[in-house]
């Protein structure tokens, strides 16, 4: 960390502060993979060494944050509280999720009988922002705020697509193609025709690259003015259905649903 930081002058520029920007990078540790590992748990060695910082700093950052109830702690571990979904749902009103869009996602799943949600493009991934699942034995786990690769997802697929080439190029500088499974599409010049097909189209469909044994199809959610929000799709067993009959079954559903989804969404 460097001490011009740490000391509260910050180099970037004279507006940003440090002490927020520390604070909201012990905020975001807990959603490393090592804290995942341990359950969401974090020690204040932990904390410091994964955001650099000092453990004077961060022992002060995590005290502070318990006292307003970001952070809990039993003396040595330390974990996040669930105010912070009040910071999730400031984060969807602007989208316009809720209960018309809830509606919406209910009537899709309970016309195709198979799960049904709708993503934004953050980063490397694609965030869940709003899901209904059907109820069977087998459970995708997928929840509101889970992360997928953007690249071998179908709702990634069609977020990308939306973007310029020069934005995708740049997208591609920074987050190299991942293997996920033996079907996942790594080079990247069948990357770029893929997109280029998808862009054609105007969906995208995933045939087992993320994940063997599931096939899903995406659609863009557009703003009026055309511009792609998100996506909204549909998943299932490769057992349940073909690639084809998301062609001709899922596809006019999707379309149909994220219409509606882009008026009930106000954008």
């Amino acid at each position: 960390m460097n001490e011009d930081a740490e000391n509260g002058e910050d180099p970037r520029r004279s507006d940003f502060v440090s002490a927020v920007g520390r604070a909201m990078s012990i905020l975001e540790c807990f959603t490393s993979d090592e804290a995942i590992g341990q359950r969401g748990r974090l020690t204040l060695t932990d904390a410091a060494r994964l955001t650099n910082l000092s453990r004077g700093t961060a022992r002060r950052l995590l005290l502070t944050l318990a006292e307003i109830h970001y952070i809990d702690t039993d003396g040595k571990f330390f974990w996040l509280t669930p105010k912070l979904v009040n910071l999730s749902r400031g984060f969807l009103m602007p989208l316009g999720v809720g209960e018309g869009s809830v509606a919406i996602l209910k009537a899709l799943t309970t016309k195709l009988d198979e799960s049904a949600s709708v993503g934004i493009l953050d980063g490397e991934d694609i965030l869940y922002i709003e899901r209904v699942e059907v109820r069977r034995i087998y459970s995708s786990r997928i929840v509101n705020g889970t992360r997928l690769p953007a690249s071998c997802s179908s709702i990634g697929r069609v977020l990308l697509a939306s973007l310029s080439d020069t934005d995708l190029h740049s997208w591609l500088r920074s987050y190299p193609l991942r293997r996920l499974t033996e079907k996942t599409i790594t080079d990247v010049d069948r990357f770029w025709e893929e997109i280029s097909a998808i862009r054609a189209q105007g969906y995208a469909i995933i045939d087992e690259e993320l994940e063997i044994g599931i096939r899903s199809i995406a659609v863009p959610i557009r703003s009026p003015n055309g511009r792609t929000m998100a996506a909204l799709n549909a998943s299932t067993i490769s057992a349940r259905h073909t690639v084809e009959d998301l062609r001709s079954d899922f596809l006019p559903a999707l379309r149909e649903a994220a219409q509606n989804l882009s008026g009930t969404m106000g954008w």
